[in-house]
């Protein structure tokens, strides 16, 4: 009879904490684990499935991406030394996107930890900064009690856990029983009286009201709506409360930031008081610092680290609003509103809209155009994920939102490459949704290998690539610092060639009138689909609201690219972006 190790006893903790795969790579040392979860039987089985990746940092995106949209523990796993250091960058992602996510660190054996042995790292040390616990496993008695640790931590404070485990010790006979694994449903916090007093105060003293929220507001739509119909306030939020605040709400004004677009960024500095709500939208530089300013968080630590507050109140979204709009008095004058509506539509009209209206037939394609054909063709509860950079501002501008849509990016963390991996998470959590990753092909190559991922489980995710042959955020950076762009080219690549030759099914597409049809087609085929979309690498986001600095910056850029020689390039960029340049008249004064 086989003696029980600690590897199946890890293995066995995680079933009953409801985690039905792993994403990882095999490696020597965690081939205890690995072999424990092969015996599991499988998810079908009631056990758990291995997610075999091309690499750990993969990994680590998918598991994240499965946590935030199953609000589930999901789990990742890496062998000693360079296995589970290709984790990092994912955690971080993980962490920072508030994700309940488990990583299991192998090591090397445990009598020679100390001793620069081959493939030697210290994961516990290594990884204290992106996660909220993180625990070297000794002996086989620790064990249990340092898994159940860790569990309830990355599920309670929504987080990244990591255990490292030596492979000699998984290995061995278990050393305790396990605690049982207990849930419990998502608390409410329900802040103090006193500070919602003053805030209804302020807000009933405020002649005009702006809210500008985030992620946080997602389990309080309706009384977020309450809010703002009673107080007349236009609402803004930032990319991750796109899909909980956009989507058939009358007081919507687009967002702020390079991302932005609409009136946003003139509603909250017009306004005479600001209401942040679950948000720790981090660029200061498109807040108001003359403008009354309250914030309203579930993390104490978050209340004014990016602006100066007069009020603060410390509690979720919606216990605070339960107890605010009671004591809040209706605001009758609508003039606030309706003014900043009526900017919002004129600019999503005459801007946003300028980008998608008259480049039908322009070649190369640009890039909003298919954006806005991918939107009106993906499927009412699509999952999106969106590469960093401008796959994030196709996203954030036109690819809309309905209540059962999903956005998934690398929003805080910012790291390149997580689209592809994302949806591989994504697909395997749902398997019967359509996945779309919006993949830039900086961004796709950097990870490509995970196309093998793709066609090896045969997943039905949709990759779109944004092919523009240059990484244009950083394009754009340049410029507007009056850089003249250096070291941003990709390297011309078919990757519709590429993923045929792993059996996806591909297309390429260079003209605009083929959009439709070849979008349409990776849409409905039955299995993994790649469109290679070649779009005008001179397309660039432009900020919502460009300030004189930006503009002369942008101006010098180009001066010295005509002066270097590279007059072509500067004439295409202009003819691209400077339609959509806002006359000197619309500049914000205060940027």
């Amino acid at each position: 009879m086989r003696t029980e190790t600690v590897a199946d006893q890890i293995v066995a903790q995680l079933i009953e904490a409801g985690v039905e795969r792993i994403y990882g790579i095999v490696g020597d040392s965690l081939n205890p684990i690995v072999d424990a979860v092969r015996r599991s039987g499988g998810s079908k089985s009631g056990g758990i499935d291995w997610v075999h990746v091309r690499h750990e940092e993969a990994a680590a995106f998918a598991a994240s991406a499965e946590a935030q949209l199953t609000g589930k523990l999901a789990v990742c796993a890496g062998s000693c030394g360079p296995g589970n250091l290709h984790l990092i960058n994912g955690l971080y992602d993980a962490n920072r996107s508030g994700a309940p996510v488990l990583a299991i660190a192998s090591h090397i054996p445990s009598v020679q930890i100390g001793s620069s042995f081959f493939q030697e790292t210290h994961p516990d040390r290594l990884f204290v900064e992106c996660s909220v616990y993180t625990e070297l496993i000794s002996t086989p008695e620790q064990s249990p009690r340092v898994v159940h640790s860790a569990l309830q931590h990355a599920v309670g404070k929504s987080g990244v856990a990591v255990i490292t485990l030596p492979g000699d010790i998984a290995d061995e006979p278990i050393g305790r029983p396990a605690p049982a694994y207990v849930r419990t449903a998502a608390p409410s916090l329900v802040p103090a009286a006193e500070d919602v007093e003053k805030l209804a105060n302020a807000v009933n003293a405020a002649g005009t009201v702006a809210i500008f929220a985030g992620a946080g507001v997602r389990d309080a739509r309706p009384e977020l709506l309450d809010l703002a119909e009673k107080l007349g306030a236009p609402m803004g939020h930032s990319l991750r409360g796109k899909e909980f605040v956009q989507y058939d709400n009358p007081f919507d004004i687009g967002m702020t930031g390079l991302l932005g677009y609409g009136a946003a960024h003139a509603g909250i500095h017009d306004a005479d008081l600001l209401l942040l709500i679950g948000t720790d939208f981090p660029y200061d530089q498109f807040l108001p610092d003359k403008v009354r300013t309250a914030q309203i968080d579930s993390a104490a630590d978050k209340l004014g680290r990016r602006t100066s507050l007069d009020l603060a109140v410390h509690g979720d979204a919606k216990s605070t609003l339960a107890a605010l709009l009671p004591l809040v008095e209706r605001k009758s004058d609508r003039a606030f509103l309706e003014r900043t509506l009526d900017r919002h539509e004129k600019l999503m009209t005459k801007v946003v809209g300028a980008y998608t209206k008259p480049v039908k037939q322009r070649t190369p394609i640009h890039p909003e155009y298919a954006a806005s054909i991918l939107d009106d063709l993906a499927a009412d509860d699509t999952i999106f994920t969106a590469d960093t950079g401008m796959c994030n501002v196709w996203t954030a501008r036109y690819l809309n939102p309905n209540g059962s849509r999903r956005f998934i990016s690398s929003a805080l963390h910012g790291s390149m490459a997580n689209a592809l991996p994302h949806a591989i998470g994504a697909q395997v959590a749902f398997p019967t949704r359509q996945v779309v990753s919006m993949s830039g092909d900086g961004g796709l190559s950097m990870l490509l290998g995970e196309l093998v991922t793709v066609a090896m489980y045969k997943l039905p995710v949709k990759i779109v690539v944004f092919n523009n042959s240059t990484l244009g955020m950083v394009k754009l950076e340049m410029l507007v610092d009056g850089i003249p762009d250096f070291g941003v080219d990709v390297p011309a690549t078919d990757y519709a060639a590429v993923a045929a030759a792993l059996g996806i099914f591909s297309r390429r597409i260079e003209q605009p009138g083929d959009l439709e049809s070849g979008i349409r087609a990776a849409l409905d085929h039955d299995g993994p689909a790649l469109v290679d979309i070649v779009t005008d690498p001179n397309a660039l986001s432009l900020p919502p609201s460009i300030t004189g600095e930006q503009v002369k910056g942008f101006a010098l850029a180009m001066s010295r690219m005509v002066m270097n020689g590279g007059v072509g390039e500067a004439v295409q960029m202009a003819k691209s972006n400077l339609r959509n340049v806002p006359l000197p008249s619309q500049f914000s004064p205060r940027g």
